[in-house]
């Protein structure tokens, strides 16, 4: 006897308590996501505004979402207008929209709603399909389009879908964006809007992949023929695990098909085989087997979460996360390339890369969580421009390239590396580290209690900056470290003497506090994260 289902949530458990068994269920969430017209609290956060498929991303507020964003374009407000590079609704109309998705769930579907919106106040629109998120940056610059939407939650897990809006320059929307987007479908919500679809008449298509290929080419900051020459005259093999993503058929687009080049995890599935579709270290199994069963001299694998914004590396001999991989690539552009310009990275990154900037005399900007904090030095015409910028959480992009993160980059510039230095990635880091100095980067939090969640979890891990001054003794296991400087642009960061670090940030969505640590050895990493873990209790009044 079928189960009769309340809610789309109650559906989705089912699934992913058992994917294989249970995908015919998909067929329900449908039935939600087209019927179901509750309301939602719409936040944009670091990369849109998220929510699961059915529960609060139905059509209905997918449409209403859409809906706002034509009611703040016909605003023209002029810090919207300015943010988003346009003169006003009629440039907008004119230079139009990228619609797309990934490889999700109703995708398609969900973009035709958009279309429709937009299509019914003459906005022009391109369909790109699927597509992963910097060839979106990549194709408004080389269309000179007004923005785009890509239906995309990123690495979230199969139940989520997402909306992630660009500006004309590609990069993620700021602020005087998406505090308009949000104040004007939540105004529509709270009057419980049923927002009538709008079905598109004429869809054009476009070819983002074509347009990325073609950029990257005109950017120069990649060199595609050396690329594929290391791999059509080396021994080497490179594996990508593209994890049931958007990101599958990319890279033979870009560089070609090689027998030297295998994928996996291509196959159309939406519930991604039923794990987390992010690029972690449990997820590249696949990828070090792979690499493991090779005689070749270069090894190189990857995997790339769904929308193609992050990726991690390995080459069998280490996983080599962005903490480090962003580091060596400021060494490899800056050293073998020759960029010139700053460094950006996040606050809870890697010192690796001070360390390198340090000794090299590149400036280094330490900016807010969010790749969207890198615009001032990624922009064309920023006074400082960076070589490169990274977050730990698997994002980076380079001198002359797309304002967003991109994982097509991060592949196609780790080939470069190995082309160029003749080393696998493994033995260039450890080059590096001998030079600049060993570090070992972690992460870890606690839960707390949902009332704590927001205003007052912020406002008593504040205590920190005034119990942690510059120069306070701080005992970490059993040694004796001292705070040489206090970094509070988000959260609160202690570095101390000897170049390790603690910082320890509030979740803005859960009721979680987040460390992130660095020892400069591996066997420090446990006692650098329980005082941590002790300073943000006595904070917090728990001990």
């Amino acid at each position: 006897m079928a189960k009769d289902y309340v809610t789309a949530a109650d559906c989705w458990k089912d699934i992913l308590a058992d994917a294989s068994k249970n995908r015919g269920l998909l067929t329900i969430v449908e039935k939600f996501a087209r019927e179901n017209t509750a309301p939602s609290k719409i936040v944009f956060g670091t990369s849109g505004w998220r929510g699961e498929i059915g529960t609060d991303f139905t059509f209905n507020n997918v449409r209403i979402v859409a809906s706002a964003i034509v009611q703040m374009f016909k605003g023209e407000d002029p810090s919207v207008m300015q943010a988003m590079g346009v003169a006003d609704f009629n440039a907008i109309k004119s230079r139009g929209v990228i619609v797309g998705h990934d490889n999700r769930f109703l995708g398609p579907e969900f973009a035709m709603e958009v279309i429709g919106i937009l299509q019914k106040d003459g906005v022009k629109t391109w369909y790109a399909g699927e597509a992963v998120t910097p060839e979106f940056s990549a194709g408004i610059e080389m269309l000179n389009a007004a923005c785009s939407i890509n239906l995309t939650p990123s690495h979230n897990p199969a139940n989520y879908g997402g909306f992630k809006f660009n500006p004309s320059d590609g990069g993620p929307a700021g602020p005087e964006i998406t505090l308009q987007i949000e104040k004007i479908a939540n105004e529509m919500m709270s009057q419980s809007t049923v927002a009538e679809s709008s079905p598109p008449g004429n869809v054009e298509g476009i070819d983002l992949t074509d347009l990325y290929v073609k950029y990257i080419t005109e950017r120069k900051t990649l060199d595609l023929e050396k690329i594929q020459s290391f791999i059509d005259e080396e021994d080497c093999i490179i594996c990508v695990d593209n994890v049931h993503g958007a990101s599958r058929g990319r890279i033979q687009r870009i560089i070609g098909k090689s027998d030297k080049i295998c994928y996996l995890r291509t196959e159309d599935d939406y519930l991604f085989g039923g794990v987390a579709p992010e690029p972690s270290d449990e997820n590249m199994e696949g990828l070090e087997k792979v690499l493991k069963a090779s005689n070749s001299k270069y090894k190189l694998g990857v995997i790339l979460d769904p929308d193609g914004d992050r990726i991690r590396h390995t080459d069998s001999a280490m996983i080599i996360p962005m903490n480090y991989f962003g580091a060596m690539a400021l060494h490899f552009l800056h050293v073998h390339k020759g960029f010139r310009g700053v460094v950006a990275k996040s606050v809870g990154t890697s010192n690796l890369v001070n360390a390198i900037a340090g000794k090299l005399h590149i400036p280094l900007k330490e900016t807010m969580v969010g790749f969207k904090n890198f615009r001032p030095f990624m922009a064309s015409s920023a006074l400082e421009r960076a070589i490169v910028c990274f977050e730990e959480s698997d994002g980076i992009s380079g001198f002359n390239h797309t304002l967003e993160k991109d994982a097509l980059f991060g592949l196609l510039l780790a080939i470069e590396m190995m082309a160029v230095t003749g080393k696998n990635l493994s033995d260039y880091l450890n080059d590096i580290m001998e030079e600049f100095g060993y570090y070992y980067p972690d992460r870890s939090g606690i839960g707390v209690d949902r009332s704590l969640a927001g205003e007052p979890l912020v406002r008593k891990l504040s205590a920190l900056q005034d119990n942690y001054k510059e120069g306070t003794g701080v005992s970490i296991g059993k040694s004796k470290r001292t705070v040489k400087d206090v970094i509070t642009v988000d959260g609160t960061k202690l570095v101390f003497d000897d170049g390790s670090w603690l910082m320890v940030r509030p979740s803005g969505t859960e009721p979680k506090v987040r460390f992130y640590i660095e020892a400069r050895t591996e066997d420090e990493k446990r006692a650098v994260f329980e005082t941590a873990e002790t300073m943000t209790r006595e904070a917090l009044g728990l001990t």
